[in-house]
């Protein structure tokens, strides 16, 4: 893509844009465009609706987000991009910069607003359209209005006119640059607003492009998107004449007639044997038309009489010729040395770049210094033609103007080989760059395609090894980075003639490669992101994996453990039977973890994609699913056999209860019948058994469920989650879990009274047989009153946590009100000092407060 010069033509029209949003104005299009934010603010304006949110932060990350993006985007609107990436706009490469703006006015602004006139004639070069809309209503209005002839200087020759023709607009640079095309152009469809005699009393460029531009402005509302110092040189940027004269178009007359397009299809592009060149980086033209030592070799009498002198005749000295042509080759000389001074050239791509801008700026010097060399020649001309000089001064002059001549024409054809050279030889290097590049796609997407078609997996060190093998791949990729980025900035030189046709096949080639290298890195980038999500979780999964493993070995040890059988007494037995109902807790309080194993299994799988790792999660998952069903059969088995352990304890002890009761009372029947009259039977053992076991129990069921309870409580709330304290999202969640156990305390509370008074009435009655009851009872009170502390410090930590979420969410949207009433004020006007319109802007200031 071609690039032109900065001027404030794009800071305007991204103004202009963003001016009915609000948006404060663009002060520097290259560093107020680098973060992206403007510039999708920009195509907002343009698109008409509201685009992404944009990224919050102030990070290169974040900056290349909004910027790729906008990029997107425009892709969707079809506005072409030619080697424009993300990177170069959040570096402030200027001509990158420039070159991205103007592809959004050719869309917008160019072609937006031709298309209706393009699709009546069927056209589709809207720069085509524009010329034979210009020429067909600036053809009447003449160039010349004085009574000396224009000499025109164009490229290494001057080109003498020798009568007045029309204004010839023949391209959008050169055909510019006098002001006359703009004045005519305004004053064929609006003749009202100044009179062209007063166009013609002007005789500097600069002041016609001045009334030219203020007319516009005043009175048809065009903004100056062009300074007249910009367009009074000799080739004037093509780009921002293009968009001033689109402005023109869009609010004057738009009819054009098919014989002006093919007026403008017939016109040559530039004048035979004078072709131009220019640089994609540097608008930097030569043309060259003939040769000096062809024009000056023997100008006849009549050429010299008709006006090749700029002075009239006798105005030049010989003495003014002769102080002339010695400041023109001690010029001349200095230039030599500076071509013969300049090195060797090189075979590295960057220094051959740099060595063809350092020629291009000396060619540009030699541009500039040619008039001087024209004007020398021109005196020299006009001293033979007066005739006033002797014959040993005529040919003094002769031959000072030949060698002049000579070493002039030798400098040019030197200078403009060595650019030839230096262009063959970087256009080499940037193929070889192009080939280079070209195989190391080939070479990647095919290695790619190999690592694309390798399964995820089947485990870990699998994946943590595939892991190593992409990071190989970006680092390939950040060393050819190096390549790409100098194939961004190519600089490629083409003949005008051939016009934007002559890099067709070199655009396209360079885009096919840009969507090969994008592709592979959009692929490496989305690969990267799901090894990344891979591992992560598989790591998780195997973390979970080994904890459950070692818990559920630990239970199936302390079931193991837990005797059934040949216990001492029934002491021992409930005191087994209380350990199975805790493991029987713990298991209810795992469950999830199982059911969590589960989900952690899908999730993975759904990533990795792989049979061989879905057989080998579900083994595994089949393995602790077998375990854990043996682990609860295992716990029913021993709590039945020790459930009728006791039974038959409790059946033997009544037994010899009551034969003990039977004997006693036989035995003092005799002796004490007045006294057993007299005092209460003697305590019925049978039921004072039967009455023990019931109050056992019903304290072990008691006990069992308020342990389990507290079991599950302290599992959420230990959680990690309450050491991290939150500045946004939500502990919802969270907060349901907690106010579900707050929920049951009461109740829980209530079977923690019935244990203890259970357990009192036991050792009432039992003494020190019930002293492990009363142990037990001691440590659940104990336990209950620490669970009651946590709960209430994670209550209290929720509500506080509440607060503070509802402070950070009040104060966000507090900076976000501030933020918009501080950009409302940016775009408001300066208070006015009549009454009526402050007090308007009074309103407005108060709609924008109470907004």
């Amino acid at each position: 893509m071609s690039l032109y010069t900065p001027n404030n033509s794009d800071v305007v029209l991204a103004n202009d844009e963003q001016s009915p949003t609000g948006k404060p104005p663009v002060e520097d299009l290259f560093s107020d465009l680098c973060d992206g934010r403007r510039l999708l603010e920009l195509l907002e304006g343009l698109t008409g609706h509201a685009l992404v949110r944009l990224e919050r932060g102030f990070t290169r990350v974040h900056s290349l987000n909004n910027v790729n993006r906008a990029l997107q985007i425009l892709q969707k609107n079809n506005v072409e991009l030619v080697n424009i990436g993300a990177a170069d706009i959040v570096d402030g490469n200027h001509k990158l910069i420039l070159g991205l703006i103007w592809s959004i006015i050719l869309h917008w602004q160019v072609k937006d607003v031709m298309k209706d006139v393009m699709a009546g004639l069927k056209q589709t070069n809207s720069e085509k359209i524009l010329l034979s809309w210009v020429r067909q209503n600036t053809r009447q209005y003449p160039q010349c209005f004085s009574s000396g002839c224009h000499t025109a200087v164009t490229g290494w020759l001057f080109n003498i006119h020798y009568f007045c023709p029309q204004v010839n607009v023949v391209n959008f640079s050169s055909s510019w640059n006098d002001g006359l095309a703009f004045n005519a152009l305004i004053h064929s469809h609006r003749p009202e607003l100044f009179d062209w005699s007063s166009v013609e009393k002007k005789t500097s460029p600069i002041d016609r492009l001045e009334h030219a531009f203020n007319k516009a402005e005043q009175h048809l509302g065009i903004e100056r998107l062009l300074d007249p110092e910009d367009v009074a040189v000799p080739h004037p940027d093509k780009k921002s004449v293009i968009m001033y004269v689109t402005s023109l178009f869009q609010v004057l007359p738009q009819s054009v007639s098919m014989e002006a397009i093919q007026e403008v299809e017939t016109l040559p592009r530039v004048a035979a044997g004078s072709p131009a060149r220019v640089t994609t980086e540097e608008h930097y033209q030569i043309q060259t038309q003939q040769r000096f030592s062809q024009q000056f070799q023997s100008p006849s009498h009549e050429d010299l009489q008709r006006g090749l002198s700029p002075l009239p005749p006798g105005s030049t000295s010989l003495e003014s010729y002769q102080a002339a042509l010695e400041e023109v080759l001690t010029w001349l000389l200095s230039a030599e040395d500076g071509l013969q001074g300049q090195p060797p050239i090189s075979n590295h791509v960057e220094e051959v770049k740099e060595q063809f801008h350092t020629h291009e700026g000396y060619m540009v010097e030699l541009t500039t210094h040619q008039g001087s060399v024209g004007r020398v020649l021109r005196a020299g001309a006009a001293l033979l033609g007066e005739g006033n000089l002797s014959e040993e001064e005529n040919s003094e002059v002769r031959e000072q103007m030949n060698l002049l001549n000579s070493r002039w024409e030798h400098l040019r054809v030197a200078s403009m080989e060595r650019q030839s050279r230096l262009h063959e030889v970087l256009m080499n290097l940037q193929h070889q760059q192009l080939q280079q590049l070209t195989d190391w796609l080939d070479v990647t997407e095919a290695r790619i395609k190999r690592m694309g078609a390798q399964p995820l997996g089947p485990d870990l060190e699998d994946v943590k090894h595939q892991v190593e093998e992409h990071k190989l791949l970006q680092e390939d990729l950040e060393l050819e980075q190096v390549r790409v980025n100098s194939l961004t900035h190519m600089v490629v030189v083409v003949d005008e003639s051939n016009g934007d046709s002559a890099t067709a096949a070199l655009e396209s080639k360079l885009q096919v490669l840009g969507d090969r290298w994008a592709a592979i890195c959009r692929w490496t980038e989305e690969r990267w992101i799901l090894l990344q999500e891979i591992l992560l979780k598989w790591q998780h999964f195997t973390n979970e994996q080994c904890l459950f493993d070692s818990w559920l070995t630990q239970k199936e040890e302390l079931v193991r453990s837990i005797k059934t059988s040949n216990l001492k007494d029934q002491t021992e037995m409930v005191a087994c039977l209380r350990r199975l109902a805790t493991v029987k807790a713990d298991l209810e309080v795992k469950r999830p973890a199982m059911d969590k194993l589960c989900s952690m299994s899908q999730d993975l799988l759904s990533s990795v994609k792989n049979k061989e790792v879905a057989s080998k999660l579900e083994a595994r998952l089949d393995s602790f699913a077998q375990r854990w069903d043996r682990l609860v059969q295992s716990l029913e088995m021993s709590s039945s056999q020790l459930s009728s352990a006791v039974s038959v304890a409790q059946q033997s002890e009544l037994t010899h209860s009551v034969t003990a009761t039977v004997t006693k009372v036989t035995t003092r029947e005799k002796v004490s019948a007045v006294r057993q009259t007299r005092e209460s039977p003697p305590p019925q053992k049978k039921r004072q058994v039967v009455v023990d076991s019931e109050l056992r129990k019903r304290f072990d069921v008691d006990f069992t469920e308020v342990h389990s309870y507290m079991t599950r409580g302290e599992a959420i709330l230990q959680s990690p989650e309450f050491s991290v304290s939150r500045k946004d999202g939500s502990i919802q969640d969270l907060h349901d879990k907690v106010q579900a156990i707050e929920r049951e305390r009461p109740e829980k509370y209530r079977k923690l009274q019935e244990a203890t008074r259970t357990a009192q009435t036991l050792v009432e009655q039992e003494g020190s047989r019930a002293d492990d009851i009363a142990q037990s009872a001691e440590q659940l009170n104990q336990r209950w009153v620490g669970f009651c502390t946590l709960l209430a410090e994670r209550l209290a930590w929720l509500a506080y946590q509440t607060k503070v979420l509802a402070f950070y969410s009040l104060y966000e949207h507090c900076e976000q009100t501030v933020d918009n009433s501080e950009n409302w004020l940016k775009v408001q006007a300066p208070p006015a000092s009549e009454p009526e319109p402050l007090k308007v802007q009074l309103d407005r200031c108060r709609g924008g407060v109470g907004e």
